[in-house]
């Protein structure tokens, strides 16, 4: 009993069926569901269709058409083809008979389908002869069985691309459906046309078809036609059903094609496995994209064989379609129509075989934050259907970028923007140096091709084209005629001889064994064989070829501008490839007046020229450090003293506290002991705290600079941070004020409420009492940022519109300002501070189009407020991730010099103004020598400013009276409120120069040649009246508005016209480019330069900063640098 309780019970097999286990299922199973066996049987019955038709060819090449009582009705059929169509007879029958198990529905359905029919007509007849052995020469229209055939191809196709998992073209389904259509029309009038004429003509297989080609051809030569009339019959019947069959396969075929055209078709596996091509992912292609990303991606000579596939979700528009029908992109360019969210899609442009992968966002939509989502999740998908595609991502919003973070580049739009913007207002013209670093320009060394402004009569076109085509390069020690030579030697020796000898700028190196690049590490950095150099040029040192001068030659040492021991011999250098020299010693231009600088004498008794120390083999720090140790006593006091004897704020250095967003690198900033309440950040409004309710009553010391936006986004962080950095003499920091449409959050208050002097505003700047009230009349930076909601215009080139009219307006009221302006079109900067008759603009305007006709990349570089810095426009920076494919590291180096990541042992930007005591150092060179021998600074470029006569009536009366008027306006100036700014000046002044006007004309008589002159002189001046007077009533509506507002004049009143100027930045000039007076240096400056202005206190507070910020590094490499600073210290 036990035994029966605990007794296992006896396993069943169950056997489980996706179909049914009868033999109706079976048979479906085997023919039809099994793809691989289905796929065979249809091979087998096209084979069989073909055969067939074969057969009926061969019967009538083999009949005689003598024999027999009726020629249509009866044939001679031999034996063995008689036997063989029997027993395809047989095999069809097996298959009708699978065709009623398969079937599900109304039998007579079944039956009355066109290819049950045909299988009828052509089975039934042979089946009958088997018993009827009389009949076997029966006529019955085997070919017929071609429309079969055409049949059995069409499911052939279809089972293929089902067996191996693709899915086939419908563009070829139908291309294969018009030609099997026209082959079954061609043939089965060609056939039954030659059975017909056998009781007539007795035509030939062959002459029939001719005849149905000509027929059907629509040609109709008329030498073969038929002549009974069932032919005849036929005939038109065939011609019926081919004009009511092929209009309907063209059309359908014309469909397809124009869909294709939409969705660019397929880049073949093939091409992408022989070829090297990379994607662009974009939401939409507008025209100057695509251009701006064409240009410079095959600007480098070794991308000329690469393709570019172009995925984009909307349809392509004209303008694009237009540009990829020229020769020159038609056949390297591929448009698709295809969203990267789809993995078919990714496969029709292979990405998995792409050499990289651009997706770019789409800055021109309201909601950026939006298309920063669309663009994480392009870079998701990219990275999931191909792992090992290098990514190159544009994102917009900063926060959003650790979302990116695993791809290989990233360029956050914002982040770029704002801190270029921010060095704008302290380095002056550093969106325009950085652009010209990151395009590819033709410079000096294009082949055949003059550099950009050479053929301008203006001096400075000419020398700021050449200098536009300086890039930054990089090539290892070991590997390099510039470098090689001081292996062993100190950073800034290399630097300057470097530039000495071959007018090459070293700024920054990288160790072998770390990753981190530093810029100017400055002369306690030792040049390793393995080390890469990172320098800028005008072309790379690979394609460069060195010519020793016929001094050198013979052995006697040139004639150089160098004074010291350490001087070298000057070569030329002969760019791209040895094609177009260049000359460095005649680069200069020559002093238009012929007065050369005289440099001081020595105790005034008209000695030598002061000499300049040599710079170092091997830094000394003896000769660097000590000597600076106690300079500048003032930053010791930790308390800053404003300009009335109130002490204010106390500073600390250290690491903002609050970062806004996740991913912000760590700098090392100037802050208050205490974070300053919420309320006190308010410009506008007094708190208990303080009462002051506008800029002039805070009593700044320093000029302001006032940003203007439309939100405070997490990018206005970047634009604060370069401005309160360590290296910046708290002496020297502007207050910033926030000008901003819509007030700010209390998360965006909690990060800025660390830095000192950081306010904020609500006010739009087409409100002149919100200008006033920021303190406009006491800044000397007004930074206008491209506003969110102006950039979904009707018309994308409108987006510009309120921005550029504003500061129009703003250009008019405050001549003095320096107004900097971000734009959504760089083509729009054309507008900014716009003269309508003015003639110099109107000849910058046809060279930029001469410059564009050219193929220049960069064709309006020579625009005045380009060319000064004072407009930039972010797209110009797009250009940067696509130098990226090319040069990987140009975005970290960007990144440095901006500020936006910093580096132990690495350097940062700054400017230094030339004064007229400076002027004795006389050329570029010495002061290369003179920087980097006192303070270890490397300068990288030239910020001219010139006094300029323009070529117009408007513009020389502006320069030449304006000067006299504005002498005896400070002459008058206790007065001048009251009486100068009366309404009727402007009435009186024009009645003046009508009067002045007619005296000309009895002039006349005297001399004509003295008449005229005069004539034109005082056209100048009636012209430069009515403009004082339009400026004084623009002076006027101003002052009332201050007074209304309770603020003082006398600020207003102090300011000065300086729009007779134009000002240009020249990257690495010549050594022997002569310096003037209020030139701007623009230069990486040397960690050890700001270690050695800071007190024992401060000194020891950035060393243990930089200690715990060791610690938090996961490089090894990194951690060996800590100690640089530790010599310094101690």
């Amino acid at each position: 009993m036990f035994s029966l309780l605990f007794s296992v019970p006896a396993r069943v097999q169950v056997e489980f069926y996706v179909n049914e286990n009868t033999f109706k299922e079976r048979l479906k199973l085997f023919f039809i569901k099994n793809q691989r066996s289905s796929l065979r049987i249809r091979v087998f019955n096209f084979c069989l269709k073909l055969l067939t038709c074969l057969l009926y060819i061969i019967r009538v090449v083999t009949d005689n058409p003598a024999q027999g009582p009726n020629l249509i009705f009866w044939v001679d059929r031999k034996i063995p083809v008689w036997a063989i169509q029997v027993s395809r007879t047989v095999k069809k029958s097996v298959h009708v008979f699978v065709l009623f198990f398969r079937f599900q529905g109304n039998i007579w359905e079944q039956i009355f389908q066109v290819s049950f029919l045909l299988e009828m007509i052509n089975t039934v007849p042979f089946i009958i002869t088997i018993f009827w052995p009389s009949i076997r020469g029966i006529f019955i229209p085997v070919f017929l069985n071609c429309w079969l055939a055409k049949c059995a191809l069409e499911n052939m196709i279809n089972d293929v691309h089902r067996a191996i998992q693709r899915t086939n073209s419908a563009m070829f389904n139908q291309v294969l459906i018009l030609i099997c259509t026209l082959l079954c029309l061609v043939f089965t009038g060609t056939c039954g046309i030659q059975h017909l004429e056998r009781a007539g003509k007795n035509l030939s297989l062959f002459n029939s078809f001719y005849f149905c080609i000509v027929t059907f051809s629509t040609v109709g030569f008329g030498d073969v036609t038929p002549r009974i009339w069932p032919s005849q019959l036929l005939v038109v019947i065939m011609i019926c059903v081919a004009l009511v069959v092929l209009p309907l396969q063209f059309e359908e075929l014309m469909y397809l094609w124009m869909e294709r055209q939409k969705s660019g078709g397929n880049y073949s596996r093939h091409r992408a496995q022989t070829e090297k091509h990379v994607v662009l992912c974009v939401s939409a292609l507008k025209i100057d994209l695509l251009m701006d990303f064409l240009n410079e991606f095959y600007a480098h000579p070794r991308l000329q064989d690469y393709y570019v596939v172009i995925l984009c979700p909307s349809e392509m528009d004209l303008q694009v379609r237009r540009v990829l029908q020229i020769p020159l992109w038609s056949q390297r360019v591929i448009y698709l129509q295809g969203s990267v969210l789809k993995d078919q899609d990714l496969l029709r442009a292979k990405m998995d075989d792409a050499e990289a992968c651009f997706i770019l966002s789409s800055r021109n939509e309201v909601d950026r934050m939006a298309a920063d989502h669309q663009t994480i999740l392009r870079a998701w998908a990219v990275k999931d259907f191909a792992p090992n595609c290098p990514l190159y991502v544009q994102i917009l919003k900063p926060e959003n970028k650790f979302h990116v973070k695993f791809a290989d580049h990233v360029v956050c739009e914002e982040e770029f923007k704002y801190a270029m913007l921010a060095l704008n207002c302290v380095c002056p013209a550093t969106s325009t140096l950085v652009t010209l670093l990151v395009h590819t320009s033709r410079g000096r060394s294009v082949i055949l091709q003059q550099p950009e402004g050479q053929q301008s009569p203006e001096q400075w076109q000419r020398m700021y084209g050449c200098c536009s085509g300086n890039e930054v390069y990089h090539i290892r020690v070991c590997d390099s005629k510039f470098f090689g030579e001081y292996n062993g030697k100190s950073f800034t020796y290399a630097s300057f001889h470097a530039h000495k000898k071959y007018g090459v700028c070293l700024i920054g190196i990288k160790r072998e064994e770390n990753k981190s690049i530093l810029l100017n590490p400055g002369p306690r950095h030792i040049m390793a064989a393995t080390d890469t150099c990172y320098y800028i040029n005008i072309t790379k040192e690979e394609n460069s070829a060195f010519i020793f001068n016929q001094e050198e030659r013979k052995g006697r040492p040139a004639g150089g501008l160098y004074d010291g021991p350490s001087q070298l011999p000057v070569h030329s250098i002969i760019a791209s490839m040895g094609t177009v020299a260049m000359d460095l010693q005649n680069t200069s231009p020559p002093d238009p007046s012929g007065i050369k600088l005289v440099p001081p004498t020595v105790n005034g008794t008209g000695g030598r020229r002061p000499s300049i120390a040599p710079v170092q083999e091997i830094a000394d720090s003896s000769s660097i450090l000590p000597c600076d140790l106690l300079s500048d006593q003032s930053e010791d006091d930790s308390v800053f003293i404003d300009e009335k004897g109130h002490s204010s704020t106390e500073y600390v250095k250290g690491y903002p506290p609050n970062s806004p967003y996740i991913g912000s690198s760590p700098t090392l900033c100037h802050l208050s002991a205490e974070k300053a309440p919420f309320c006190c950040l308010r410009l506008d409004q007094g708190c208990r705290h303080n009462s002051f309710e506008d800029a002039k009553a805070y009593g700044f010391k320093n000029k302001l600079i006032i940003v203007s936006a439309e939100t405070a986004g997490n990018g206005l962080y970047n634009f604060i941070v370069p401005l309160r950095a360590y290296y910046r003499p708290r002496k020297e920091l502007n207050p910033i004020v926030l000008l901003l449409d819509n007030p700010p959050d209390n998360h965006f208050l909690e990060a800025i409420c660390c830095f000192p002097m950081v306010y904020y505003m609500a006010g739009t700047i087409d409100n002149l009492d919100s200008l006033l009230q920021c303190g406009i009349i006491y800044a000397d930076n007004l930074v206008v940022v491209d506003k969110e909601s102006t950039m979904s215009a009707e018309e994308d080139y409108m987006a510009d519109a309120k921005t550029i009219v504003n500061v129009q307006t703003m250009f008019r009221l405050f001549p003095s300002l320096s107004i900097i302006t971000e734009l959504t079109h760089p083509s729009n900067m054309r507008f900014m501070q716009f003269r309508a008759k003015d003639c110099y603009s109107l000849a910058l305007s046809k060279l930029e189009k001469k410059e564009r006709d050219k193929g220049s990349n960069l064709a309006f570089m020579f625009r005045l407020p380009f060319a000064a810095g004072r407009v930039f426009s972010i797209s110009m920076l797009d250009t940067l991730l696509y130098q990226s494919f090319v040069k990987d590291y140009m975005i970290l180096i960007a990144r440095l010099l901006l500020g936006l990541d910093t580096t132990p042992g690495s350097g940062y930007l700054c400017a230094m103004k030339v004064k007229e005591e400076d002027l004795w150092i006389s050329t570029y060179g010495r002061l290369f020598q003179k920087l980097c021998s006192s303070s270890a600074e490397i300068p990288i470029g030239i910020y001219r400013t010139e006094s300029h006569i323009f070529s117009t009536s408007e513009s020389q009366v502006s320069v030449s009276v304006d000067d006299c008027e504005d002498t005896k306006d400070r002459g008058d100036e206790p007065r001048g409120n009251e009486q100068s700014d009366h309404p009727l000046l402007r009435k009186k002044s024009m009645q003046w120069a009508r009067r002045l006007s007619k005296k000309s004309v009895r002039w006349q008589g005297v001399n004509r040649d003295s008449s005229k002159d005069h004539a034109q002189r005082i056209a100048q001046q009636r012209l430069n009246l009515y403009r004082r007077s339009e400026r004084e009533e623009l002076s006027e509506l101003v002052r009332n508005r201050m007074r209304h507002l309770g603020l003082p004049t006398s600020g207003y009143d102090e300011q000065n016209d300086h729009q007779n100027t134009l000002s240009y930045v020249l990257i690495n000039p010549s050594p022997d480019t002569r310096l003037e007076l209020n030139d701007i240096v623009v230069r990486p400056t040397s960690a050890l330069h700001f270690l050695a202005n800071l007190c024992p206190s401060e000194k020891v507070a950035v060393c243990l900063l930089l200690l715990q910020k060791k610690k938090k590094s996961h490089n090894t490499a990194v951690q060996k640098r800590p100690r640089h600073f530790c010599i310094v210290l101690f």
